[in-house]
């Protein structure tokens, strides 16, 4: 993938790699992870794991994500060790499976990669898929402690990051941005009771950050739309949001490891908090504020 002048060109695989390396089930474990949780069960790609976002990744009670200790259960009942090549893909242009990679990255897991194009790509190429749930010896994974402070933002640091005049990127659609609608297109039960953006944030949906076949942009493509349309820099503290911080950890990759900026958090709170928030500052130009 260094033909597209990433900074982190090893990040990314294609489909022919993952193709190539099917049977490494030793050292490599393919994880499906979707928008739709029931996707995996129509097909997926051989010797893939199915990574649930809702059920595996989150925590069933309050909203936070899996404990340290549910973590390392959940690498190894599915054959995860530490030095284990995880590689990430699902639909929705790998939407959900940049959202998982970066939970992986929460937990300090050093091997994770994307295939890119995802699913789309995948079966435009017609290659193979199955039906059959693969089963692998379960390892014995040490989690470290969850990493909330160095990839992940939380209200209080989003408020300080305002007051200091640092970038924010909104990645949902124009429409949430504007606050002429309080929920993603499609999912009217997951809005706020505000709607509109962060005061000083940028809109730049995830989506414009690959091209129609579900690959990543090229670098200069992607720093044509981050830097020179948005005015973004690699020396500059970013947080980007969306929603929920589904949408947002697909930004965070691209900012992070395709165009190497180092301080790049996600804020997983997103507007679902932000716009049910008292008194925090809220720009809303669709009732011209």
């Amino acid at each position: 993938m260094s033909d597209k002048g990433y900074v982190q060109a090893d990040v990314l695989v294609t489909t022919a790699w993952v193709a190539e390396n099917l049977a490494n089930t030793d050292k490599i474990r393919l994880v499906e992870s979707n928008e739709d949780v029931l996707l995996y069960s129509t097909g997926h790609i051989a010797n893939a794991v199915h990574i649930d976002w809702v059920a595996d990744l989150n925590d069933a009670v309050r909203r936070d994500y899996l404990s340290e200790e549910e973590f390392a259960a959940l690498m190894a009942r599915n054959g995860i060790a530490n030095d284990t090549t995880v590689v990430f893909y699902g639909d929705k242009n790998n939407w959900w499976a940049t959202y998982a990679f970066w939970v992986f990255k929460l937990f300090g897991h050093a091997d994770c990669r994307i295939m890119d194009g995802g699913r789309q790509k995948w079966m435009a190429e017609g290659r193979e898929m199955t039906k059959e749930v693969p089963s692998f010896p379960a390892t014995e994974y040490k989690a470290t402690a969850r990493a909330d402070y160095k990839i992940r933002a939380f209200r209080d640091q989003v408020m300080e990051h305002i007051n200091a005049s640092q970038p924010l990127v909104d990645v949902r659609s124009p429409q949430e941005f504007s606050g002429e609608l309080l929920h993603m297109p499609g999912s009217p039960q997951e809005g706020a009771l505000r709607g509109g953006h962060i005061k000083g944030a940028v809109n730049v949906p995830w989506s414009r950050a690959v091209y129609e076949d579900g690959t990543f942009k090229s670098a200069d493509d992607l720093r044509a739309l981050y830097e020179e349309e948005q005015g973004l820099s690699p020396d500059k503290n970013v947080i980007a949001y969306c929603r929920i911080g589904e949408r947002s950890s697909h930004t965070w990759f691209v900012l992070h490891y395709l165009l190497g900026y180092p301080n790049v958090r996600n804020y997983d709170g997103s507007w679902t908090e932000w716009g049910n928030l008292v008194g925090v500052p809220i720009v809303n130009p669709s009732k011209g504020q």
